[in-house]
């Protein structure tokens, strides 16, 4: 294996050894078991934000793929579809200090980008394919909304890695070595994001989603901020909510009544949350699949909030 990729996979692996950064956006089990299964509605074709199994398993063996597992190595090592890489969310995220901390758990800069990216052998001539799992936090779509500010096109698999098992797909545990590439990034594109500090600016003119359980809207802290509640005037709306039971997206008639219940207008300037910026992420771009395309993740999300007194929360 290229020692590159193994020192990259060790890193992330030792990042996530703590359990709060894993349940930093969301429980387990938490989506409500169905017979609905949407995968016909997100096909690859015309679709900028997903792909489905399909064209996956006859591109699998493709040079210009490049699949990535975005769930902890752990669930990786198990079994995983073939060719894919594992790539954790935290392995792209500032992790130094503490949650809580200013720009902890942000995206890294450019530079940083650029390195880790050409070590997973992409560029923009490579298919990006990232897929997760329904009992994870969105990780995939967190991937994706980083690769779109990067500038690099990128989807994911719509049932993730739940589906392809329970369509019988081959599995394996062998890992991949990719070719590298020297892929720069030239600047990420800030329409994905929003920092605190505009955030702040700009409160009363935004509709705010957070996207995290009711619980921790409510008040709960489960995973160390430094205070519970939610941002003033927030709107609730878990992201499991997207999900039907066997991981796929509820189909577009469907999200669009749950964003509407909620207030939500196409012409809205939108800003999504969670505790570090990955549920949040995730929502943020089914947000986009659906026409509404005023929206931003707040990377930094309630951790940093939380983590600062002087700004405000509600319970």
């Amino acid at each position: 294996m290229n020692k590159n990729i193994r020192k990259f996979t060790i890193i992330v692996s030792s990042l996530i050894i703590s359990a709060s950064l894993f349940a930093a956006c969301g429980n387990k089990n938490q989506i409500k078991e169905n017979n609905k299964t949407t995968k016909t509605e997100y096909k690859s074709e015309g679709n900028e934000y997903f792909t489905d199994i399909k064209w996956l398993e006859e591109n699998i063996d493709n040079e210009k793929l490049v699949l990535l597992d975005a769930r902890n190595n752990k669930d990786y090592d198990k079994g995983h579809i073939k060719g894919a890489i594992n790539a954790p969310w935290q392995g792209f995220a500032n992790m130094t200090g503490k949650s809580g901390d200013k720009g902890w758990g942000v995206l890294q800069d450019e530079k940083a980008l650029s390195e880790k990216f050409s070590k997973l052998g992409i560029d923009k001539t490579k298919n990006v394919v990232v897929y997760g799992n329904k009992d994870g936090w969105g990780e995939d779509g967190r991937l994706v909304w980083m690769f779109k500010m990067a500038g690099i096109d990128a989807k994911m698999l719509n049932g993730g890695f739940d589906l392809w098992k329970a369509e019988k797909k081959e599995t394996t545990n062998e890992i991949k070595e990719p070719k590298s590439t020297n892929y720069k990034v030239e600047k990420l594109n800030n329409d994905f994001t929003i920092t605190t500090e505009e955030l702040k600016s700009k409160a009363d003119k935004v509709k705010i989603i957070d996207t995290r359980t009711k619980e921790e809207y409510e008040g709960a802290t489960k995973f160390g901020e430094a205070r519970g509640g939610h941002l003033p005037k927030a709107i609730s709306l878990p992201f499991t909510e997207v999900y039907n039971g066997d991981g796929t997206i509820k189909t577009k008639e469907e999200l669009e009544k749950i964003f509407k219940d909620a207030g939500l207008k196409k012409e809205d300037e939108i800003v999504t949350y969670c505790t570090a910026g990955i549920r949040s992420a995730h929502f943020a771009l089914i947000l986009k699949d659906n026409g509404y395309d005023k929206v931003k993740n707040y990377d930094a999300s309630f951790y940093e909030w939380a983590g600062d007194s002087s700004n405000p929360l509600e319970k």
